[in-house]
């Protein structure tokens, strides 16, 4: 092994540190999209009833796809296909929904949608479109009885693009709300984010597209401030949830009632295996950006796609980028979210900005 002395390693370190403040000055200007990696598209259905809707991403060519569930209360279809002891190795469409479980369904509108086109896995003379999803709950948010379905997943499919994506209160994170931990009269509205990195001279691209339904608060990386989260009953500012926890205050959230989504793609060419360590690394972003994660409340889960059209690349560096672009992601749910009445939104309370 190389060996290097004090001062080249200090001046690397120092070069480092400059590094490191314009990759945040960067990402502050322009915070990127999923769609920054080629052959990519993503499109939104917004239900105007009530705040609800899904979000798909639909790869031009089928992407090696992994997935990992952190979270005590998930609602998927297809996962255990993805797991990569199982055949099917390639996804054509990856789903986010609102409408808890009955959202599952509008899966069945992105797979219409992919059939018509003759795009799915062959079996023989048939095509089945392979389409893993999840969804978070959002029911207590007007009427319960309105939720995705098959035609709100063809719908978004029809609306997919891979330019800019709108982010926000829109697609799966129309009913999306944050710091739930001490009852929804606390809480916040928030939404979908994405962000991506593009690694200087290799090309490597990485990005997430991410919706936040977090029971717990969403937190600036650098711990130093909430950004959306529970209120104060008595005032203006933060409850700060971890915090009470610590102080010794019991949650009163209902399980199932949360649960952040992601999905994660690179333009890299991962094994199964590798883009499935990728997932699991990428929750490391949602550890970084909401605080507590991964509760008995929340279904947290993560996908990540591999389009293969770079290059092979270090997985384990892939799944750290992943995890600065996720937490990255949720932050820009939270700022870009716009509030309903009894959840307002960060850019409505001037005290939180």
């Amino acid at each position: 092994m190389e060996r290097r002395s004090f001062l080249q390693t200090a001046a690397s370190v120092a070069m480092s540190s400059v590094d490191a403040k314009s990759v945040a000055a960067e990402w502050e200007a322009t915070p990127g999209s999923i769609t920054d990696v080629h052959g990519i598209r993503v499109g939104h259905f917004t239900d105007a009833r009530r705040p609800t809707g899904c979000t798909v991403v639909l790869f031009d060519e089928p992407a090696v796809c992994g997935v990992d569930v952190r979270g005590s209360a998930p609602g998927t279809r297809e996962t255990d296909l993805l797991n990569p002891i199982n055949i099917v190795e390639k996804v054509n469409a990856i789903l986010l929904s609102g409408g808890s479980a009955y959202g599952l369904d509008a899966a069945s509108g992105v797979m219409h949608f992919l059939e018509e086109r003759n795009i799915g896995f062959r079996v023989g003379d048939a095509v089945v479109p392979i389409v893993p999803a999840a969804i978070l709950f959002d029911l207590f948010l007007g009427d319960p009885k309105i939720h995705p379905g098959g035609a709100a997943g063809y719908t978004a499919c029809q609306a997919a693009a891979n330019t800019s994506i709108a982010e926000g209160s829109v697609g799966a994170g129309a009913g999306a709300t944050v710091g739930k931990l001490f009852g929804l009269q606390l809480a916040m509205k928030s939404g979908i984010g994405t962000a991506s990195w593009t690694v200087p001279q290799t090309g490597l691209v990485v990005g997430a597209l991410v919706a936040v339904n977090a029971a717990g608060d969403v937190v600036h990386q650098d711990r130093t401030k909430i950004l959306a989260g529970a209120r104060n009953p008595d005032g203006p500012g933060f409850l700060d949830s971890m915090a009470q926890l610590m102080n010794g205050s019991g949650p009163a959230a209902k399980p199932g009632t949360s649960t952040t989504l992601g999905i994660v793609a690179t333009n890299a060419v991962l094994s199964k295996v590798e883009v499935t360590k990728v997932a699991q690394m990428a929750h490391d972003g949602l550890a970084r950006s909401i605080n507590p994660v991964h509760t008995l409340f929340d279904g947290d889960t993560i996908f990540a796609a591999a389009t293969g059209r770079k290059g092979h690349f270090d997985a384990g560096a892939v799944g750290a980028i992943a995890a600065e672009v996720v937490a990255r992601a949720v932050q820009r749910a939270a700022i870009m979210a716009v509030g309903v009445e009894g959840y307002p939104a960060r850019r409505e309370l001037t005290w939180a900005r």
